[in-house]
C-alpha cells in the first residue's frame, strides 16, 4: 500500500459492529446502532488510516445511520456526503430477521418477490454510484463508508475472490482500489485494522 494517494484511489469501508451484527440479524436498509466495540473499531480504523499517511480529498457515506456514525468516527470533523447509492442490499420483508433465514448462496433474485433487490440490481446500483463518485473532478483519494454485502458485491463484480486469498470483510475492513475512468476499479488489497 502506498503511504499517500498519488493516483486515483478509492477506499471502501464497512461500518463498525452494530447491535444487529451481535444479534445475527439482517440489517439491509433497516438499521441498528453501533455497539461500544463498533465505536472503538471505527476509531481504530481512523488511526490506522492516519498512521499510513492516507488523507482523503472527498468522503462519502451510505445514508444508513450505522455508516454515517462510523464515518464521523473515522474522519472526525471532516465534511462528508451522504449517498443513498452506497446503502446495503435491500432484503425486503426479510429485514431484521435472523440470519438463519438466509437462502443458500448465491442469493440472486431471492429477495425480489419479498420487496427487496435482486443481486444484479444491487450490483449495478453500487458500481454506478462508485463510478459517478470517482469521475467527479479532483477525486484523487476517496473514502466511501458502506456495508458488508456491498463491499463483497463490488469485489464479485470485479471477479475478486477475497476468501481464497485468505482475506475477510470484518467490521471496519478497508478495501483499497485503484481507479481510472477508462479501466474502472481494480482491487489493490483488503485491510482489517482491528485484527
Amino acid at each position: 500500500m502506498q503511504g499517500g494517494c498519488g493516483m486515483a484511489k478509492l477506499y471502501m469501508m464497512r461500518h463498525g459492529q452494530t447491535l444487529f451484527n451481535v444479534l445475527k440479524r439482517k440489517q439491509g436498509w433497516c438499521d441498528s446502532p453501533l455497539t461500544a466495540t463498533g465505536i472503538e473499531q471505527a476509531r481504530a480504523a481512523g488511526e490506522w488510516l492516519r498512521g499510513h499517511g492516507i488523507a482523503f480529498d472527498h468522503v462519502y457515506s451510505s445514508t444508513s445511520e450505522r455508516a454515517c456514525d462510523t464515518c464521523e468516527l473515522v474522519v472526525p470533523g471532516v465534511p462528508y456526503v451522504r449517498e443513498k447509492g452506497l446503502k446495503e442490499w435491500n432484503f425486503g420483508t426479510f429485514e431484521g430477521l435472523t440470519e438463519d433465514t438466509n437462502p443458500p448462496l448465491p442469493y440472486g433474485d431471492f429477495y425480489v418477490p419479498f420487496g427487496g433487490e435482486g443481486e444484479m440490481e444491487f450490483r449495478a446500483r453500487l458500481m454506478d454510484t462508485l463510478k459517478r463518485i470517482m469521475d467527479r473532478p479532483d477525486h484523487e483519494c476517496v473514502l466511501a463508508v458502506s456495508h458488508g454485502a456491498a463491499c463483497a458485491q463490488v469485489l464479485r463484480a470485479l471477479d475478486y475472490d477475497y476468501r481464497s486469498s485468505g482475506k475477510r470483510l470484518g467490521n471496519c475492513c478497508i478495501v483499497e482500489y485503484d481507479y481510472s475512468p477508462s479501466l474502472g476499479l481494480s482491487v489493490c488489497d483488503i485491510y482489517n485494522p482491528n485484527d
